[in-house]
């Protein structure tokens, strides 16, 4: 990442500039980035969601939401979980989500195991990697990739039968579910 500091959005107030490059970008810096999330189908969404743009932009992802929720039942964890061969067929041919079979197929087998977790346990293990502490960034430059603390996470989550959850898309899970809050030092939509 480079050494930015926010800057003007189009309203003119500052923002983390990753944010700027299009309105979809706005919206969801402003709007979702950074809140909290709770919820084992939800974060289950996210978490299916990360590992998806993991060598894609995020952008990519962002358009394709709807089309995603339409393919993966919502992303409800025990209708996907139920999910068979003509599912993952049917997944391999839609042109709303990215079609990759190993991506595909680890959102199927991460229903399944969730689908066997007691109600509110992966809520409960996501939040439990809290960091103690987070340093606020001032510019881009300041924001990790990785942490011990989704490194530990991504290690909890295989250890538990999950794929496709490595540190850095466990940190993107972080950032994107409010556990820690990665809105520059400057920008509007900071948490106090």
């Amino acid at each position: 990442m480079s050494d930015s500091a926010a800057l003007a959005g189009p309203d003119g107030a500052p923002r983390c500039p990753w944010a700027l490059s299009t309105p979809d970008y706005v919206t969801y810096h402003d709007e979702e980035w950074g809140r909290p999330v709770h919820g084992d189908d939800a974060l289950y969404e996210r978490l299916s969601l990360e590992a998806f743009q993991s060598g894609l932009s995020w952008i990519t992802i962002l358009r394709r939401r709807e089309g995603f929720r339409a393919a993966f039942a919502g992303f409800e964890i025990a209708k996907v979980a139920a999910f068979g061969e003509a599912d993952r067929d049917r997944l391999l041919l839609d042109p709303g989500i990215i079609r990759n079979r190993a991506k595909i197929d680890a959102t199927m087998a991460n229903a399944r195991v969730l689908a066997e977790w007691a109600p509110g346990e992966l809520d409960e293990l996501i939040w439990s990697h809290v960091p103690a502490s987070h340093a606020i960034p001032r510019t881009l430059g300041d924001v990790p990739a990785v942490t011990p603390e989704s490194t530990a996470l991504s290690k909890a989550l295989k250890k538990r039968g999950l794929r496709f959850v490595g540190p850095t898309t466990a940190y993107a899970l972080m950032q994107a579910c409010g556990l820690v809050d990665d809105h520059l030092e400057s920008c509007v939509a900071r948490r106090v």
